[in-house]
């Protein structure tokens, strides 16, 4: 059963919540339902605002004073992986009666706001704008785009962004801005031993002011205890396993919003064609058939930390080239401990036929490493990392495709 069936009719986080509980989806969390009655609290607040700007004309054309002096208090959501953050988010921002809203990765969020100040020096270098400081250009921006900001795993590992947050961010707010994120820590904990962290200690104190700050403090870690049972290597790559996947890819997600994307890296795209969240899902195509190489696969690892594949064949004589992918891609995610779920159409050590060619004793290290990220020792492994693991500084971000929304 696709888990978003039927959801539509649930108006509230605590309805879609209440229903997913009902149909064995996941099980019960008094930790959860405190945030999901926190996140229709801030719905009602959200609503209410909207509704008595659109009351007059001259709510509307004083709309943005009267948000700088009445802002709504965001949510700040903090706590272990697999907890049921990111899903509670969700459930929020789809239900969210408001058109300018915006999900996305904070990464991803803060990759946009240095191209946008890099173009805004760049237009102020040629004289095309007068304003030297490109921080209140950047935010009034943002703000007109989208004044409620969902952040999925909010984390400061780039000085250049920590330097700049606080500002930022009073520059959001300022313009009415509300803020909901997610994050694996505290507030107080957020760029803890980075340098010149006494210039980004103001940052938490506006955080703080600006959204209520809430722990998911459950014990248990539900994406890792459904994953357990869930089938990750699948075979043979048919409808049946379409299927599997499709319900293994809605376990992992928690029938969050999917949409495509893309990793930019020096200059050029790489297409993730699936994304929600930490995970992305690719066909083997996508992969191993196009000209992508080590770069390609890092930024992919460094970016999501499970990824699925569908439709892997067996590769032959003819295939070499997408066999030195393969395994270049297979080294990579499993260097990077990242989880993997694979349609293919025979087991790991029936996937190389081919007799001659360094690839075939390449094969036998991708073969074992397939079986050795199937075992349960692997996704412990995987889930005590992916705990600890924090976004590189320098590493790639995403950029949503442009939707019609």
């Amino acid at each position: 059963m696709h888990l978003r069936d039927g959801l539509q009719t649930h108006a509230t986080v605590r309805q879609r919540y209440d229903h997913l509980v009902e149909t064995g989806a996941i099980g019960r969390d008094p930790a959860q339902e405190r945030i999901a009655a926190a996140l229709d609290r801030l719905t009602d607040e959200i609503s209410a605002k909207r509704l008595a700007h659109k009351s007059s004309a001259l709510g509307w054309l004083f709309a943005r004073k009267r948000e700088t002096h009445e802002a709504v208090k965001g949510l700040y959501i903090h706590g272990g992986v697999g907890r049921g953050k990111t899903m509670l988010m969700d459930m929020f921002f789809e239900l969210l009666p408001v058109r300018r809203k915006r999900r996305v990765h904070f990464n991803d969020f803060m990759a946009d706001v240095q191209d946008r100040i890099q173009k805004h020096r760049q237009a102020r270098k040629n004289g095309d704008v007068k304003e030297d400081d490109p921080i209140p250009p950047v935010a009034k921006a943002l703000a007109e785009q989208a004044w409620v900001l969902c952040f999925d795993e909010f984390s400061v590992t780039d000085i250049a962004d920590a330097m700049i947050l606080s500002r930022l961010f009073s520059a959001l707010f300022a313009n009415g801005v509300v803020l909901i994120a997610t994050s694996n820590v505290a507030p107080q904990d957020l760029y803890r031993d980075g340098l010149n962290r006494q210039l980004f200690l103001p940052f938490i104190g506006i955080l703080e002011r600006h959204a209520q700050v809430l722990s998911l403090d459950s014990d248990k870690d539900y994406r890792l205890e459904k994953l357990a049972r869930t089938p990750v290597y699948v075979t043979p790559a048919d409808d049946t396993a379409d299927r599997t996947l499709d319900e293994a890819w809605r376990t992992m997600t928690r029938g969050a919003p999917t949409a495509a994307t893309s990793l930019t890296l020096k200059g050029r795209q790489v297409l993730v064609p699936a994304a929600a969240g930490d995970a992305a899902r690719f066909s083997f195509a996508d992969l191993c058939e196009k000209p992508l190489g080590a770069r390609d696969f890092l930024a992919i690892a460094g970016r999501f930390s499970t990824i699925f594949i569908d439709h892997v064949p067996v590769l032959g004589e003819g295939k070499r080239n997408e066999a030195k992918r393969f395994i270049l891609l297979i080294d990579t995610l499993y260097d990077h401990h990242v989880r993997l779920v694979v349609s293919a159409e025979a087991p790991p050590q029936e996937l190389y036929v081919a007799k001659r060619g360094v690839e075939v004793f390449e094969f036998e290290r991708t073969a074992s490493r397939l079986i050795e990220m199937q075992s349960r020792d692997w996704l412990e492994d995987w889930a005590e990392r992916r705990k600890e693991r924090a976004p590189p500084a320098a590493a790639p971000r995403a950029q949503a495709l442009p939707s019609s929304s």
